[in-house]
């Protein structure tokens, strides 16, 4: 097994397995948000139960987070954040992973953008805890020429 992977389960509370790290492993490697089904895709000795549980037990821990791109099929991606959770003065987690996601129309893929979600000032006693924030349209492979 990996160390690194390894050691970064141990430091957010998640006791490794071959199958945890060939789950994270590909997370890891995947060049954009990738969904269970691309998981089980690529790992086809793995069965879809052990990837639903190791993906909910890594978000649950910090390790990943969820994308909901508007295609109906969760995406995940590794949280490449040093700390989480942090918080700052108006309650919201100030979290480096949340940035803005991409979601192709043409061919579904959804990519990680640099900019990072615009800041929103909530009404008094709203307390967020996540945010989403997709733009859709066209990538550059698919666009028309």
């Amino acid at each position: 097994m990996d160390m690194s992977i390894d050691n970064r389960m141990q430091s957010h509370g998640v006791r490794p397995t071959a199958v945890r790290n060939l789950i994270l492993s590909v997370l890891d490697n995947a060049t954009h948000p990738i969904s269970a089904l691309d998981i089980e895709t690529s790992l086809d000795t793995v069965d879809r139960s052990s990837i639903t549980r190791a993906l909910s037990l890594f978000v649950e821990k910090g390790l990943i987070h969820i994308i909901d791109d508007g295609s109906s099929s969760a995406k995940y991606e590794v949280c490449r954040a040093t700390h989480t959770h942090t918080g700052n003065d108006a309650g919201f987690p100030s979290h480096e992973d949340l940035h803005v996601h991409f979601r192709c129309t043409g061919c579904g893929k959804t990519y990680c953008l640099p900019s990072p979600i615009p800041a929103i000032t909530l009404p008094s006693g709203f307390i967020p805890a996540t945010a989403n924030y997709i733009i859709t349209g066209t990538c550059p492979d698919c666009r028309p020429r």
